[in-house]
């Protein structure tokens, strides 16, 4: 049994157990989070799609952790004009763990 959420802005496929990093999510760690835009939930053979979401369906997951990703670096220069900029930025996200998927 799998579903595919969307949380953050993007589009997710998560299986019961699985760990996945997500955009951050204001909650503490080691709390319930009850994800409820489901787009489309699989059992077997049954396949449950959307027009947008699925109704009455729901994912609850538990909040692991909190951190930073890896260091992106932005380089800008124009040729012949002396201009060039350094910049970085590191997202914050926030590892969740999939509980229960809910038909």
């Amino acid at each position: 049994m799998y579903a595919v959420i969307k949380t953050g802005g993007k589009q997710y496929k998560v299986v019961i157990g699985e760990k996945l990093k997500v955009e951050q999510i204001t909650a503490d760690v080691d709390t319930q989070i009850v994800l409820e835009e489901v787009l489309m939930v699989v059992d077997g053979e049954v396949v449950s799609v959307g027009a947008p979401l699925v109704a009455g369906a729901k994912v609850t997951a538990t909040v692991v952790s909190h951190g930073r990703g890896e260091k992106v670096r932005i380089f800008k220069m124009r040729r012949r004009k002396h201009y060039q900029k350094r910049q970085g930025h590191r997202q914050n996200f926030t590892e969740i763990r999939i509980d229960a998927i809910v038909k």
